[in-house]
This record gives C-alpha cells, structure tokens and sequence, in this order.
C-alpha cells in the first residue's frame, strides 16, 4: 500500500464509514505514506490526515481488481493506483475513518502492552476490578483481546475474577511478562483463524495451533488434567483451569 494514492472510494454498507471522521471526500488524491498500529486499530499515515480500520469480530482486508471483491461481505472498496483495497466483514460490526489527527484516539486508549513496564502496569492494577476485565479494557491497556487474555492468566497462574489489586508485584510482573511473551509469539504465527480472520494472501494464521485454554472447555489442563472450565466475564467467554488459577477468597463473583 505504501505509496499507493487513493483514486475513489465506495461504501456499500454506509455504517461502515464511522465518527470521529473529516468528510470521505478529503480521502480522495490522499497517498499511503506508512502504515502503523494503535491498540486494535489499523492507522495508515497519509499524506494528509490518517485513515483508520478496526476490524472487529469479522473484518478483513485484502486486494482485489474487482470493485465488489471477492466474497459477498465487501462492505467498502478503496481503488487505488492498480486494484482495489476491499474491506469485508460479515457482522457488519468493523469501522473505518478518516481524520486529520490522533487526538481523538490516544484520549480513549490506554498504553500498549507490549511496551508497558513494570511500574507503570502496576499502576493499572491498582483498581478491585476483576483482572480479565481489566485486561480488556481498552482504557487501561490497548490492544489485549479475549483471547491472549485467557492465555496470559493461564500461563501467568491467575484466576480471571482475581482483584487487579489483590495481584502482588511480583506475581503481576509474572503476567506482564507472560501476557507480552505470548502476545509476540501471536504476532509471529500471523494470528488466529478460529472463525472469519485471515491474512491478506487469505492464508490462515497459526495461533490458535498452540492455544493452552482458550476454546478447549472441557477438555484437560495441559499442566494437571483438570478439566478447563468456561465463565463470562464482562460477557465474553473466559477459559481457565481452576487448579492452576486458583481462585482467592477476594475474587469477584
């Protein structure tokens, strides 16, 4: 994409083009000057402003040479110099924008995480809200999913429901570590297609092939046996080994 300028725009799903954004026309001419990333958003440097993505639960993005893309969920299409940037999402949940500047995002995002210190993670713990809750919003800290959530308190030997603020330092700097380590390794296998997601070639990722708990209700504990057990918390399913994650008498119901 980098370099490549914006030659129309076309929007088959209107809630798809989402606020904050400056109107779609200032899109048009625009050239990809660099690609980035905050938090679960997608952020493409232009040559004026930014164009924004959030994939949500089903959204993709790949190239094609036709206006309507490949699948029947193309629900915007950006045509560039030679072919078309087709964003598809089925659920119809996934946004996209344009603005003039990142004010509005770095008020309602927390830190990353694969940045975050020591200290300044224990800061964030500092809060009696359930610490999967905690690690899913996007306030706190931005870019943890449901998914590397579950992964992370496994590995780290925490309940889901545990006060952030009953976490001892050294066991939070234990989760740090461990939801960072599996957070890269995530990166390294192209993500997770458990349902919708795929890369833009269309391959699918590999992560979900190493998965300790999420998903496997049910089935034994990699560790000890124990069946892996499944909760909502803040209504996203939670998966969890209750021998390994052995819930305090702090923890909240």
């Amino acid at each position: 994409m980098i370099g490549q300028t914006i030659r129309s725009t076309e929007f088959f799903w209107a809630k798809t083009y989402h606020q904050p954004s400056a109107p779609l026309e200032g899109l048009l001419g625009r050239t990809f000057h660099k690609l980035d990333r905050r938090g679960k958003y997608i952020v493409a440097h232009l040559d004026v402003g930014y164009l924004w993505i959030h994939l949500r639960m089903t959204g993709r993005l790949y190239f094609s040479q036709h206006l309507q893309g490949e699948d029947r969920w193309t629900r915007a299409a950006l045509g560039l110099d030679s072919r078309y940037l087709i964003f598809s999402d089925a659920r119809k949940f996934g946004r996209i924008g344009f603005c003039l500047d990142l004010d509005w995002l770095e008020e309602k995002l927390g830190p990353e995480p694969l940045t975050l210190d020591a200290k300044i993670f224990g800061r964030i713990l500092h809060r009696p809200t359930a610490i999967k809750a905690l690690l899913l919003d996007q306030a706190r800290i931005a870019g943890v999913g449901n998914i590397y959530a579950d992964e992370s308190l496994f590995a780290a030997g925490v309940h889901p429901l545990e006060p952030a603020n009953k976490i001892k330092p050294a066991k939070a700097l234990v989760l740090l570590t461990h939801l960072q380590a599996i957070l890269q390794r995530a990166i390294q296998h192209e993500g997770a297609t458990i349902g919708w997601y795929r890369k833009p070639d269309g391959q699918k990722g590999s992560s979900q092939d190493h998965f300790q708990v999420y998903g496997k209700t049910n089935q034994p504990c990699p560790h000890c046996g124990a069946p892996i057990q499944r909760i909502l918390v803040t209504q996203r399913s939670t998966h969890f080994c209750a021998k390994c994650q052995k819930k305090s008498s702090t923890a909240v119901s």
